[in-house]
Parts: structure tokens; sequence; C-alpha cells
């Protein structure tokens, strides 16, 4: 289905002045006109790096990882996930951090999708990945990750999304996106 081109930009831009900064995010104050004409602020958060995902697929499964979110105040069922300084390649983080939180090491990696993890008030952009010919080893875990791996077949990983136990948005998208790989005979 073709989509029509993107209409101009119906926002306009009028002044920009930093909030606050530290070494992974900016809050951004602007001075805006809005779509309607009048004029208004947005703040932004821009991040300093970008977000990568990895679905380690195996065996008609996938390996998750559990973790304490602050930000949440709760526990998270996530895939192995994390933030891409501007300089890496998004696929050799993607192997980082697949090592980094699981051992896991890859013999392929194959780009899922090109994310926008919550286009409203961040700019964050990601990619997620498809890890298949998969090989275990030691985490590699950092200070800040408390991390516990777990195996569950694709259809209780989507029936946890369904219970509300997985809410993770790039886990959510991709774990979905690999059901419709299944469904459609290009997994193994």
């Amino acid at each position: 289905m073709p989509f029509p081109p993107d209409p101009p930009l119906a926002w306009t831009r009028v002044a920009t002045r930093t909030l606050h900064r530290t070494p992974f995010i900016e809050l951004e104050q602007n001075d805006v006109i809005r779509p309607d004409g009048s004029a208004g602020d947005y703040t932004l958060a821009r991040f300093v790096n970008r977000a990568v995902g990895v679905v380690p697929w195996e065996k008609g499964g996938v390996w998750l990882v559990g973790q304490s979110r602050f930000a949440l105040g709760r526990y998270s069922w996530e895939i192995p996930e994390g933030g891409v300084p501007q300089d890496e390649d998004m696929e050799e983080a993607a192997r980082r951090e697949l090592k980094e939180e699981t051992g896991i090491t890859a013999d392929t990696l194959t780009h899922l999708f090109d994310i926008h993890t919550s286009n409203s008030c961040t700019d964050e952009w990601g990619q997620t990945f498809l890890a298949t010919g998969l090989t275990h080893g030691e985490t590699e875990l950092e200070a800040t990750e408390d991390i516990q791996r777990l195996f569950v077949t694709l259809d209780e990983a989507l029936a946890a999304i369904e219970r509300g136990r997985i809410t993770d948005g790039l886990t959510v998208a991709s774990l979905y996106k690999v059901a419709l790989m299944r469904a459609n005979g290009e997994l193994g």
C-alpha cells in the first residue's frame, strides 16, 4: 500500500535552549509556532545514544533478560538491549549487548526494523536485530545491571505481553515482528 508524500512540517521552531544536560540525555525547551498558528513551547528529551535490541532465537524460543528498571520502579523482562554511542556500528553494538547481558554470541544478526521509541517527547531512535546460530558463554554485566536470563518459547513470551508482564517497547515490537516472521515461514 503506497503512502502519500509527507506534507511540510506543521511546527515552526522559533528558539531553543538547553534546560539540563547529562552524559546520556539533554532536556531542550523550544519556543514554537503550533500547527494552528498559535505560539507555544515544547520540551524535548534528546538522547545522546541510540537504542539497540536483540532477539536471541533458538529452538522456537527466545532468551530474555530480567532486570530492575529504576525509571519504572519495577522489574522488567526484556530482550537484550542497550545504548549505542554515535560512533559505534549498530550491528556491532547489538553483538556487544547480547554478549554482555546473556553471554551469547551469534553467527548471524538480521536487521528487523528501525524504531522511534517515544516520538512525542524524545528523539530516541533505535534498531532491533534477530540473532541466530547462538553460542553460550559468560555474561559481562555492567555495575548498573542485576540481570538474570530466561529462555521461553515465543508463544510464552507473546502471552506474557498480553498479560502485561512484558511491557518494554523494543521487546514488544521485536517479539511481534518475530511472530510475524514465524507465521510467514521465515524462521528455521
